[in-house]
């Protein structure tokens, strides 16, 4: 009891001083250059998976099994983290050590920023990652809310019919979702919510009822707009809240608005894109139109006849002039109507 507040005390102490964040700890069973791994997770359906694109730095232990990770380099505002470690060797793949592929594999999840100074110590039972204490008062809540995820499955366990499951949703929905907007951390809350909604889990179901009965959903919402604006997991929060939103809806068959309005839509979409293909050919025919009543008079004679496949000779008799004369009202009607052949008058104006 008072190593931990010793402990604490100097925790604070550290961080005023030191103005960056330190994370220290120590593994069981003492081995020399162990790699731990520190990682930032941006994307909460990520948060029980570890992935290469999540670690941001990377230590090794000394002979006693004691790690640290320091520095400033981490965002200011609280963000979820995990650190890790497994009995891979360092000449191992990769993957082996991010997808699980290793032996003795120990993660733990907290929440942490730049300035935060947090111990894991290894218990009595000589169990690691299994404890927090730190300068900021958040970081153990994950461990919090999995009690209570455990007395959630507990509780399933003891008795598995259709009525005992369905209060007991209704009960620990109502019991997590509180608990989480009683911490006033938003990121919790969303470590609560990957839990009920994953597709994975038996929540499911109740959860896609219960996206349009509760108001929880959209007022978690906007607490993670107003203390976490402009981020990937408000985005995806709010993006996953509108797509659950319809498929409820259309599940529950209380939106009738779409049995009609999609194919109302599609009906729009077609005559849409008819006009689309129209529109040209009409313009077309205008243009032509305001090209042929620019001609005079006698050259709009002369395009009748050309349609009537007369020659020039033929229509310099039917009009009492030259043939010469007719050539060169020919020139001109090619240069007002854009045309070079009799063909191209005969294919516009039949």
């Amino acid at each position: 009891m008072f190593k931990h507040i010793f402990f604490a005390i100097s925790l604070c102490c550290c961080s005023v001083s030191l103005a960056q964040y330190k994370f220290s700890g120590q593994i069981a069973n003492p081995q020399n250059e162990k790699s731990i791994y520190l990682s930032i997770i941006e994307d909460y359906r990520k948060l029980d998976r570890i992935s290469l694109e999540q670690v941001v730095k990377k230590t090794g232990t000394d002979s006693l099994g004691y790690f640290n990770f320091y520095g400033n380099n981490l965002l200011e505002e609280n963000r979820i983290y995990r650190i890790h470690l497994d009995d891979c060797s360092e000449t191992s793949s990769l993957p082996d050590h991010f997808f699980g592929n290793c032996k003795s594999s120990k993660s733990i999840l907290f929440i942490a920023k730049n300035t935060d100074t947090i111990n894991f110590p290894r218990s009595f039972s000589d169990e690691m990652l299994c404890e927090i204490i730190s300068t900021n008062n958040t970081s153990q809540i994950f461990l919090e809310i999995d009690v209570l995820k455990e007395q959630m499955a507990f509780e399933f366990n003891d008795f598995r019919s259709d009525a005992s499951k369905k209060l007991n949703l209704q009960k620990w929905f109502g019991t997590l979702q509180d608990f989480g907007e009683q911490l006033n951390e938003p990121l919790a809350e969303l470590y609560i919510y990957n839990f009920l909604s994953d597709k994975r889990n038996e929540t499911y179901t109740y959860y896609i009822k219960d996206i349009i009965a509760n108001n929880y959903y959209k007022e978690l919402g906007e607490r993670l707009s107003t203390k976490y604006p402009n981020t990937v997991f408000t985005a995806q929060y709010k993006k996953e809240i509108e797509i659950d939103e319809q498929i409820a809806n259309n599940n529950t068959g209380s939106s009738p608005l779409w049995k009609w309005l999609l194919p109302l839509l599609l009906f729009i979409s077609v005559v849409f894109n008819i006009y689309l293909l129209a529109m040209p050919k009409i313009n077309a025919k205008k243009i032509r139109q305001l090209a042929y009543a620019k001609l005079t008079e006698q050259e709009q004679n002369i395009v009748k006849q050309i349609l009537q496949n007369k020659t020039n000779k033929e229509i310099a008799s039917t009009m009492f002039i030259s043939v010469s004369t007719v050539k060169t009202h020919i020139n001109n009607i090619y240069k007002k109507l854009e045309v070079t052949t009799r063909t191209e008058i005969k294919q516009q104006y039949h």
